[in-house]
């Protein structure tokens, strides 16, 4: 630690701490934009591009930190410009229109190079455009990054809606009017600026690994676009910061050692990410087969019950489990309240036979619609619906049913169950009869529909005298008046 508060005490290290953060920034925020739009390849090639355009800078005003900008901005937005020529002219597919021309570029690069370090008094060291500096940033360098990090913040704050539509919605950009071309260039624009201010910190090889590494762990973390920047930006100054710091302790590289630190926050985003995490989703796997247990259990139970054959030891054996697991599936169920009693004597509660019915109903409906609308014969049916009566809601089921025609039974002739929750269609109450409006309607056209008219999910509705063909409902003390055939269609559950 002294060592560290040492080094940080002179300019030069306050330098490389303050590019690195503004580094960081910069390509989480941009990163975003290019993983999203599959263009990770671009940053690769823009970053070896640019190396012409250092050249030509440095041929015309010599180390000089403006001169190297504008020929590195230049060489960018012409290698982009090829890029997409060749895609669209030259019948190139994108991966091999990258390579030719960023290998292209980057080659006259190093002759350019090569030409000028054998002048007399020059002195272009490759080595620092390839793997950075940052030790060695200066204070235009370091005014010169912050004014990209600025200038790209700015732009993407400004134009965020122009990015995210574009990004995502390249069809309704074009209908809406904009001007997808523009945007895409206009994007590479700003990439070839962070291309540039990454230079002195990590050079052209690894500037890919800060544009890539810290927006694909924010991918990983979020779904919301957003969130996504600002926890691409945080990777990006973790990783710079924390890879700076680890290079003057062990006396390495510093642009190597930034990237290895962003590759382990994307290694633990990869294993432990809330939605994502490999370490998660074994987790949740291994919950939803437990879940599926019980369910069976469940399922089992209540037909045993109809054949008076419930016990423990024939539900063993039906479920092909020994007594003992079984007796440790019953214990969460019975602290559920889906059943009661103790020991070999036991029965399902009503809430244990309701949610045994909606499997039973959701396996029978599901056969009959193998059979009926994909013409599986009755023999290939079995398996595929035990599997799939677990993740059916209760909205799916009520969608097929009503393109089934309600039937009554299923492929094998068993009966199909009603809905367990007992719900009902509006038109069919009775007049001063009450009920609650159900959640999930049969589609999302009827919710909307609704609220517009005022009536929310879980609102109860009073059914008064009609007018004509229209149903009146009483709705939070106001009269509505709802369609013959609109309120055929509203789920409601009898209060």
């Amino acid at each position: 630690m002294e060592t560290l508060l040492e080094v940080f005490s002179y300019s030069y290290a306050q330098r490389a701490l303050f590019a690195s953060t503004l580094v960081g920034i910069t390509c989480g925020v941009l990163g975003c934009f290019i993983v999203l739009r599959n263009m990770s390849l671009i940053g690769d090639a823009l970053s070896h591009a640019i190396l012409p355009g250092v050249v030509a800078g440095f041929m015309i005003a010599g180390h000089s930190v403006f001169a190297f900008f504008v020929g590195s901005v230049v060489a960018g937005l012409i290698a982009a410009v090829l890029i997409t020529w060749l895609q669209r002219n030259a019948r190139t597919k994108e991966d091999a229109a990258i390579g030719i021309v960023f290998s292209a570029m980057f080659a006259l690069g190093i002759i350019g190079i090569s030409a000028v370090t054998r002048q007399e008094g020059v002195h272009l060291d490759m080595k620092d455009f390839l793997f950075g500096n940052v030790l060695g940033i200066a204070d235009q360098d370091l005014w010169l990054t912050g004014l990209i990090t600025f200038y790209t913040l700015v732009c993407v704050v400004a134009f965020y809606r122009f990015f995210f539509v574009t990004t995502f919605q390249s069809v309704i950009a074009r209908t809406s009017g904009i001007n997808a071309n523009l945007m895409h260039y206009f994007l590479m624009l700003l990439l070839s600026f962070a291309i540039v201010a990454s230079l002195q910190s990590v050079g052209v090889i690894l500037v890919v690994a800060m544009l890539i590494i810290p927006a694909s762990t924010a991918y990983l973390l979020t779904g919301r676009l957003k969130r996504m920047l600002f926890i691409a930006a945080l990777v990006g100054v973790i990783s710079s910061v924390t890879g700076l710091i680890l290079a003057i302790v062990f006396e390495t590289t510093p642009g190597p050692a930034m990237t290895l630190v962003g590759a382990f926050q994307y290694a633990l985003a990869v294993l432990f990410a809330p939605k994502k995490g490999l370490v998660i989703r074994y987790f949740q796997k291994r919950r939803r087969q437990y879940e599926t247990r019980l369910e069976d259990v469940l399922k089992q139970a209540v037909k045993q019950k109809e054949l008076a054959d419930l016990s423990v030891a024939h539900l063993a054996a039906k479920l092909n489990l020994s007594g003992l697991r079984l007796h440790k599936l019953m214990r969460p169920l019975r602290r559920r309240g889906l059943l009661e009693g103790r020991g070999d004597t036991f029965d399902l509660t009503l809430a244990g036979k309701r949610r045994a019915y909606e499997l039973i109903r959701a396996h029978r409906l599901w056969e009959t619609y193998l059979v009926q609308e994909m013409g599986l014969s009755t023999d290939q049916i079995h398996q595929q619906a035990e599997v799939f009566e677990h993740g059916l809601t209760e909205k799916f089921v009520q969608e097929v049913e009503a393109q089934l025609g309600y039937p009554k039974f299923d492929p094998h002739g068993s009966p199909i169950p009603q809905n367990a929750r007992e719900t009902a269609m509006l038109n069919t109450l009775g007049v001063g009869q009450r009920a609650l409006v159900v959640t999930e309607q049969l589609n999302d056209s009827i919710t909307i529909r609704l609220w517009k008219l005022g009536i929310n999910p879980n609102s109860v509705l009073e059914l008064m005298p009609g007018a004509g063909e229209k149903v009146v409902v009483l709705a939070n003390g106001q009269p509505v008046e709802l369609e013959e055939d609109f309120a055929a269609r509203v789920l409601v559950v009898l209060v």
